[in-house]
Order: structure tokens, then C-alpha cells, then sequence
């Protein structure tokens, strides 16, 4: 008999529900999979270049998620209780990451030092329907037809795959199918799971509850730092700003953290490497560490930064943390630096030709400079990350955005200096005004002629940087300003320069070769 059931009084919403409870039964977790209270910590170490940080990673659209392909890792430890057996058992743990390294697994029994491993295996088969379907072949299901209003249930054997369902009926007639709507499975076959799970063979000389440790390193999960700093004038070159830096944690490893204790490691980690195959001015004051922000100590030759609380890493999440709290009053100031020069170097012989660097009229660029140290409110340590800067525009009590750059890990007592942009009201040229060469005696004389104009209402100082690129010996004369030696090819004037003036510097290189 053909066994074909039409069910015209019931509708494909009943009938929907009434199979995924069925599939849910089916799904049920084995008995054997052990889901126990977690004292879970997670250590998180970055991989990802400060500020470059696609928004894709972070707000993924249309489900897309990147797992194994976001810039960082982390070490997991779940402490938790188990129910080992006397002698030789099997434990297996289904609630761990997806995205695990197996070589990293470790356990380790607090309670009872003689536990010992002896297998371990990871298990990562996740049912599927596709996977559900081959372990059906040969095997009965029920497949669900809509014919309009009404579903045909067809109850067969599975054949075949391919390009549609291929059922055996129980008259022996075959029956091909390439549309159809949901498939019943009796229950779930065996080696197919629907979490990750990791799976001991322990030996351990008594039993009973023992609190264990398990901890491995996984993928998928990684963090960066945001700093914002809101900028006020104070005349001049001198200036005062409020600092905040927040931490942004991903997480895309496939399994959630509940009320876990977080961790940051801060420093460039050495890794064996796999080939890849394809973010109100007050006196200021040194803010106290709070508890529910990361405290911050030496580790190593790195950095570590505890949060001082508890909280939740759901997968597939990001989450934002503020890393210290907020400096105020901090002193900083402006730096002008006209610099057109810093594309020529000394590459190791001699540049003769005259129309080398002839001229160079390039932009003011602006930089923001600070100390971080103790005294500013400061004196930590700062991992690498995006600074974004804004100033307050008193007109409508607005933050403006003004300028961003990318700091490097910055130890304390040591200056950031963020790049900001072009000035306006500043402009430079420079001009070669002589040039004399004595290839017999291996001379060079060279002169040039830099001038600065200051168009804005106050007057300001202007770095000017001069790379020496002719040759390796050399001596400065006739200088109309003083100057520093920099490094062994540039030196550096620093120039006041009065609102509405031109300053006109001058001076000649001496090459000797």
C-alpha cells in the first residue's frame, strides 16, 4: 500500500508546529552532555592593526558573521563542578566556544591532583539539514508536499540526494521529489551534535564531585581601544583637554559568557604563524581607579588590564567598556610644523643634481601634543587605538569634530603626539636661491630661502623640519635663525612669528664627500 496521507482539515500553520516539535524532540541533548554552573574567565588578546577597524566587523548586516576571521583570540577557563566516576570514564562538556584551537584544551582537577587526561577530543559535527539528510540515507523519513491549502505527507525510504529527494514507497514504487517542503527525522544519529563539545577520558583514583578547570584558546573574538579627547584654547600654542578611552570587545566564537571576569593583554604577543590561505573642563586631579573599569599592571613585557567586575560576553556581540576613567584639565598644546622636505633622504651616495628638491611648497600640518603622566591625570599605560578629537562650539553648546589619528602602545611619561591636519591661516614656501658643486674637491654648497606667513588675529610658532639629503657630511652655515641638529640628516628651527607677518629664514648646507 501506497502510503500517502492527505490532510485537508489541517492547516500548514498546525502542521508547521506540530514538526518542529517533533524535530525539537528529536534534537533533545544526550544525557551524557553535562551542563553544570561556570566560573567562566576570559583572557583576550588583539591581532588587529590600531584604528583600522571596519564597521563590517563590528555591525555585521544579513546575518554575516566573521568567526575564525576576526583579528584576535582569547584564552577561556570554565571553572565548574563535575561528577567524575572511580577509574576510567567519559566526561563531555557541549557549552564551549566554537572556534576552538583542540591542541589548547586542557583539564585539570582542583580537588583531586591525581585526575589525569588520558584521551581528548573535540567534537564539532553540528547538526545540519543537509547532514541530517545523508545519515538518513537508507533510512525512513516523512517528507511534507504543499498542495495549495492542504499538505501531503509522503512517508518513505531515502535513496538518493542529488538533485531532488529520492523516496522508495512501501509498495516498492520509487517516487522522485524536486520541490518539498519540511522532512521529519525520527531522531537524531548518532555522532551528530548540536553544540561543540569536548570530550575526556579521565582516570581519576576516587570519585565524586571534583571542582575542575577547563581551558582552551579559541578564535573569534578580539579588542581594540577608542580614545576621545574634547579640545579647549587656552592662547596661542596652548591648549587644555579632557581625555576618555572606552574598550570594544567582539565576540563571534560561538559560545556566550555569562558574568565572566575579562581580561585585555596589551603588547605585540609573539605568534607562530599559520599560512592564511585566502572612541566639561575641572581642576584637575588624578581619578581613582573605579571598580567597574580596567585596572592596569605591568605583565611581562606586555600590558594587562583587568575590569574590576563581572559582565556578560553573549556570542555574537559587541560590547563597549570604559577602559579609565575620564582625565580632565590636561595640559597640552598645538604644534605647526612645515616640513617639505621629509620625502628627500639620504640613501647612501651622493644626490648631485642641482634640480633635486629645487623647491617645496607644501602644507602647515598641525599636531596635537601631550604627557602621559602622573601629574596630567595620567601615567598609564595606553594601548594602541583610534584618538578622535572635538571642540565645543560655545555658539550652540556643540561638539565639532576637528581631527583623528592612530597612537601606538604609549608607556607612561612619555608624549602622544596626534596628527590633526592642515593649518588655514598658515602657509609656507621654499625656494633653492644658490647652488654651487666642486666635483674635484668633493664640495657642495647649497642655499635656500623658506618663508612662513601667519595670517590669524595672534601670533604662533612654526616648526620647521629640513631634511639634509645630499650627501652624509655636511655643515650648516649663515643660518639667519637658530637651529637644532634633529638626527644625523634633518635639522630644526622653531620660529614666533608675529599675526599678518612673513618670516623669512635662510640658510646654506656645506656637503663634503
Amino acid at each position: 500500500m501506497n502510503t500517502v496521507f492527505r490532510h485537508k482539515k489541517i492547516s500548514r500553520k498546525a502542521l508547521a508546529r506540530a514538526m518542529m516539535l517533533a524535530l525539537g524532540a528529536a534534537l533533545t541533548l544526550p544525557a551524557w552532555a553535562q551542563e553544570t554552573a561556570s566560573d567562566d574567565s576570559v583572557t583576550i588578546y588583539s591581532r588587529m592593526q590600531p584604528g583600522a577597524v571596519s564597521p563590517d566587523l563590528y555591525r555585521p548586516t544579513g546575518g554575516r558573521q566573521y568567526g575564525g576571521n576576526v583579528p584576535g583570540y582569547a584564552i577561556v577557563r570554565h571553572d565548574r563542578t563535575f561528577d567524575i566516576q572511580r577509574g576510567v570514564s567519559d566526561l563531555r562538556v557541549t557549552d564551549v566556544a566554537a572556534l576552538i584551537d583542540p591542541t589548547t584544551v586542557t583539564f585539570s582537577s582542583h580537588d583531586v591532583p591525581g585526575t589525569r587526561v588520558v584521551e581528548q577530543s573535540f567534537q564539532f559535527d553540528l547538526v545540519s539539514q543537509a547532514k541530517l539528510l545523508e545519515r538518513y540515507l537508507g533510512e525512513r523519513i516523512v517528507v511534507e508536499q504543499v498542495r495549495g491549502d492542504s499538505v501531503d505527507l509522503l512517508e518513505g525510504t531515502l535513496l538518493g540526494l542529488g538533485d531532488g529527494l529520492t523516496l522508495q514507497m512501501d509498495d516498492g514504487s520509487i517516487q522522485a521529489l524536486r520541490s518539498w517542503g519540511n522532512v521529519r527525522f525520527t531522531q537524531l544519529p548518532g555522532g551528530l551534535i548540536t553544540r561543540p563539545t569536548l570530550e575526556w577520558k579521565l582516570d581519576s583514583p576516587r570519585g565524586g564531585e571534583q571542582q575542575a578547570r577547563i581551558a582552551y584558546e579559541t578564535q573569534g573574538m578580539t579588542w581594540w581601544a577608542d580614545y576621545n579627547i574634547i579640545y579647549n584654547e587656552k592662547g596661542g600654542n596652548a591648549c587644555e583637554m579632557d581625555l576618555s578611552a572606552w574598550v570594544s570587545i567582539i565576540n563571534q566564537s560561538g559560545a556566550g559568557f555569562d558574568n565572566a571576569r575579562i581580561k585585555l593583554i596589551a603588547g605585540d604577543v609573539n605568534r607562530a604563524e599559520v599560512p592564511q590561505q585566502e572612541f566639561y573642563l575641572a581642576e584637575r586631579a588624578r581619578a581613582a581607579p573605579m571598580e567597574d573599569s580596567f585596572q592596569e599592571k605591568a605583565f611581562f613585557e606586555y600590558h594587562l588590564y583587568t575590569l574590576g567586575r563581572r559582565t556578560d560576553l553573549p556570542n555574537n556581540s559587541t560590547k563597549q567598556i570604559q577602559l579609565m576613567p575620564t582625565a580632565r584639565g590636561v595640559e597640552c598644546e598645538n604644534e605647526l610644523v612645515f616640513a617639505p622636505t621629509m620625502n628627500y633622504g639620504w640613501y647612501g651616495y651622493q644626490q648631485l643634481d642641482q634640480n633635486y628638491g629645487v623647491t617645496g611648497q607644501g602644507e602647515v600640518d598641525v599636531y596635537l601634543r601631550f604627557a602621559n603622566e602622573e601629574d596630567q591625570g595620567l601615567g598609564v599605560a595606553l594601548p594602541a587605538g583610534r584618538i578622535r578629537v572635538s571642540q565645543l562650539d560655545e555658539a550652540d553648546n556643540s561638539l565639532e569634530f576637528i581631527g583623528e589619528d592612530v597612537i601606538d602602545h604609549t608607556p607612561r611619561n612619555e608624549d602622544v603626539l596626534i596628527e590633526m591636519g592642515n593649518a588655514f591661516d598658515v602657509v609656507g614656501e621654499r625656494k633653492q636661491t644658490d647652488f654651487r658643486i666642486d666635483t674635484r674637491s668633493r664640495q657642495l654648497w647649497e642655499t635656500f630661502e623658506i618663508k612662513l606667513r601667519n595670517q590669524k588675529e595672534e601670533s604662533t610658532e612654526v616648526i620647521v623640519l629640513e631634511n639634509l639629503y645630499r650627501a652624509a657630511n655636511w655643515t650648516v652655515e649663515n643660518p639667519s635663525d637658530d637651529y637644532q641638529k634633529e638626527t644625523s640628516n634633518r635639522i630644526r628651527f622653531e620660529v614666533e612669528i608675529e599675526p599678518e607677518e612673513e618670516k623669512v629664514l635662510t640658510y646654506t648646507v656645506h656637503y663634503t664627500w
